[in-house]
């Protein structure tokens, strides 16, 4: 498969290296080209420098080929927005946005029917069913 993920910070770059383990080749879209100096220069994956709500930038990463795309910023209006238009101006079938509001989440996944993973909304969760087990454990 042929991904384009939009952000090359931690869980953006992690992604990116279990991806090309499994053997998938992998496009950045960062506006920071000091992610380079970050990532080195032999890291496995191709990089264009540009904001993922560019259509230019996300053309010169190869958006209309890639399989699946990712928006892993740390902006919910900016993964929203790149993911939008890789669905609907670059024909992707596989979009998914990191989306930090739960409200926005939900209204992405059930208005727009983008796939968010909502980390605020898994952490609240899982620090409640700790919780509850505590009760349990009392």
């Amino acid at each position: 498969m042929y991904v384009v993920i939009v952000g090359a910070g931690r869980v953006g770059s992690a992604l990116a290296l279990g991806l090309i383990e499994d053997g998938h080749e992998v496009c950045f879209v960062d506006e920071d080209e000091g992610v380079l100096d970050r990532l080195g220069e032999d890291y496995p994956a191709e990089f264009v420098h540009g904001v993922g709500i560019d259509i230019a930038a996300l053309d010169r990463a190869g958006t209309g080929r890639a399989d699946a795309f990712v928006a892993a910023t740390d902006g919910d209006n900016t993964n929203i927005v790149s993911a939008q238009l890789a669905r609907d101006r670059f024909g992707v079938k596989c979009v998914i946005s990191r989306v930090y509001d739960p409200n926005r989440a939900k209204f992405f996944r059930d208005t727009l029917g983008i796939r968010t993973i909502c980390p605020t909304q898994e952490t609240i969760d899982r620090l409640a069913e700790a919780v509850r087990k505590c009760e349990v454990d009392l």
